[in-house]
């Protein structure tokens, strides 16, 4: 899942963009609030990680921005701030989550994946599609109980169909969720990924729906 991370701090965000990589995440970094609320503007993120104290526009300024457009992305502030009032106010501007510096990646991460499946209406840490189980915490697929060798990017496609897999996503919505800023693309590297998650799953497993995209097969979702 791709995720803006706003930190001033560039001692802290460099080992944030690096460990919440190491998770599993794409991450794209800004250092203040305005090329924040210009990336929200430009682009979609499944979640923000936001500092509270920024330089040009604060983070509850940009949390009370991004609800008063009616986005809905689920938004995790970081502050050195530990008292209550503190927690309080940063959630009731509309973030949806609070976490005090320093932060444990571990925890970190945890949490973001907890405001992902609110998100998507998924309760289950772990997503299943009939006999298909992924985790992401662990990165691990399984199979009919078997244990699949799915990695990288590709692990991150087929996650993302199984976060929706009633939904087609397009080739499109899938680079920019996966993708970060920066990171070498080539033209058919969504089609790739398919054609070996394919290889791996069973030809049948993911559908293409001409001149719309891709979705895990819906007959597929029985046990």
């Amino acid at each position: 899942m791709r995720i803006l991370l706003v930190e001033d701090d560039l001692l802290l965000g460099d080992g944030l963009k690096a460990g919440l990589g190491q998770a599993g995440f794409a991450v794209d970094w800004v250092c203040e609030g305005l090329a924040a609320e210009e990336a929200l503007a430009a682009e979609p993120f499944s979640a923000v990680v936001l500092g509270w104290n920024l330089p040009r526009s604060d983070g509850l300024s940009i949390v009370r921005q991004v609800r008063a457009l009616r986005m809905d992305t689920p938004i995790l502030m970081l502050a050195a701030r530990d008292a209550l009032e503190d927690r309080l106010i940063g959630q009731e501007s509309g973030a949806d989550g609070y976490l005090v510096k320093p932060v444990a990646i571990a925890e970190l991460a945890t949490r973001l994946r907890a405001l992902l499946r609110r998100a998507t209406g998924c309760s289950n840490p772990l997503y299943q599609h009939g006999k298909l189980v992924l985790n992401p915490a662990t990165r691990t697929v399984e199979l009919a109980g078997q244990p699949l060798t799915i990695a990288g990017r590709e692990f991150d496609v087929l996650a993302l169909l199984l976060t929706q897999p009633g939904r087609p996503f397009s080739r499109e919505q899938i680079e920019s969720a996966i993708y970060g800023w920066g990171e070498g693309l080539e033209s058919n590297a969504v089609e790739a990924h398919v054609h070996y998650l394919r290889k791996k799953l069973g030809s049948d497993w993911i559908k293409t729906l001409r001149g719309v995209g891709y979705m895990l097969n819906p007959a597929k979702a029985k046990p």
